[in-house]
């Protein structure tokens, strides 16, 4: 399965709803649905004030925005390495990375296919602001080596080394960028659950999102299929459905949780975390419609993943899986 089928958005919500229906470890209370669909509508994000976004990339010219916001996304993963990784204070893993990228961005005149391409093995720990400590920091700063080296050779040789041109081949369809991104293999977001491959795509529906909120919607960020997008599988999201009654894990599976464990990447749990939680984001948005206030899972998606970041989701363990996908 690739994400060049261009009913990739549909199947990740047929597969993700399969994988809800038949889930062991993870439960959907659909009863608990609607009352928390009107809580989103009174709640919003639940904060009183949002964090400034380092995706939404404003300054430059079309093409250094659009290199900017693909570079991003390709190196936003690591969020079970978050816990070892020096964060900048008051930011988040995330955000410190997607911060630090940033600032490399306007220290070295901006991201290019080019200047990627000369990044060695050594450079992320300087970019990320990591040191060496010969185990799981050293493994991230590894694999983001890769996938900024990856992404540069697929701009570098398909499209003249403009990331535009990249986006252009997307024909102004979220689907079809999907596709285009899963040539990259940490793109290639597809889980195997009870023999069924489950596809999610966690960071290539995001970068369509966030060139999208990049552009204001025009140009390179416009995109037809737009609010066909699933919610971003991740672990932020399922764990505030979770704190806020929405999911329930078997016992085991919370206390492991609650732990602080490593839950191993495409095992049983992890997949149907992922994907009951994008299932539950659709039947949110349902429930959200029929109430008069119309949501897309991305929207959603947004809401609740900023809603993630107020204390009270903090001070519970979410997952943590240390994989390339989220």
């Amino acid at each position: 399965m690739t994400g060049a089928d261009p009913r990739i958005l549909d199947l990740i919500r047929q597969r993700c709803a399969e994988v809800s229906a038949g889930a062991r470890l993870v439960h959907l209370d659909a009863d608990a649905v609607p009352a928390y669909a009107a809580r989103l509508i009174a709640e919003g994000h639940g904060r009183d004030e949002l964090p400034a976004d380092p995706w939404l990339a404003t300054e430059g010219d079309a093409e250094s925005r659009a290199a900017l916001v693909i570079a991003l996304d390709a190196i936003n993963f690591g969020s079970g390495y978050h816990p070892v990784v020096t964060k900048r204070p008051d930011m988040s893993g995330a955000v410190t990375m997607a911060t630090s990228l940033c600032e490399h961005a306007d220290r070295s005149g901006g991201i290019t296919a080019a200047s990627l391409s000369r990044l060695n093995a050594a450079d992320p720990h300087t970019i990320f602001g990591q040191p060496h400590d010969d185990g799981p920091v050293d493994k991230l700063m590894a694999h983001m080596a890769v996938a900024l080296a990856d992404l540069a050779t697929l701009v570098t040789d398909r499209y003249d080394g403009r990331f535009l041109n990249l986006v252009d081949d997307a024909r102004h369809s979220a689907a079809r960028l999907v596709g285009l991104l899963d040539q990259l293999a940490f793109f290639h977001d597809v889980a195997t659950w009870r023999d069924i491959e489950v596809p999610l795509y966690k960071r290539a529906q995001l970068t369509a999102a966030d060139l999208s909120r990049a552009f204001d919607g025009q140009g390179p960020g416009h995109f037809d299929d737009l609010d066909r997008l699933t919610a971003f599988a991740d672990n932020l999201v399922p764990h505030v459905l979770r704190v806020d009654g929405v999911l329930h894990y078997d016992p085991d599976l919370a206390s492991y949780v609650d732990r602080g464990e490593l839950l191993r990447a495409g095992s049983e749990a992890e997949v149907e975390i992922r994907a009951v939680g994008v299932d539950a984001v659709e039947r949110l948005c349902a429930a959200m419609g029929e109430r008069g206030h119309p949501t897309t899972p991305q929207e959603l998606d947004h809401i609740l993943w900023f809603r993630g970041g107020a204390p009270r989701y903090k001070a519970i363990p979410r997952h943590r899986t240390r994989s390339v996908f989220y």
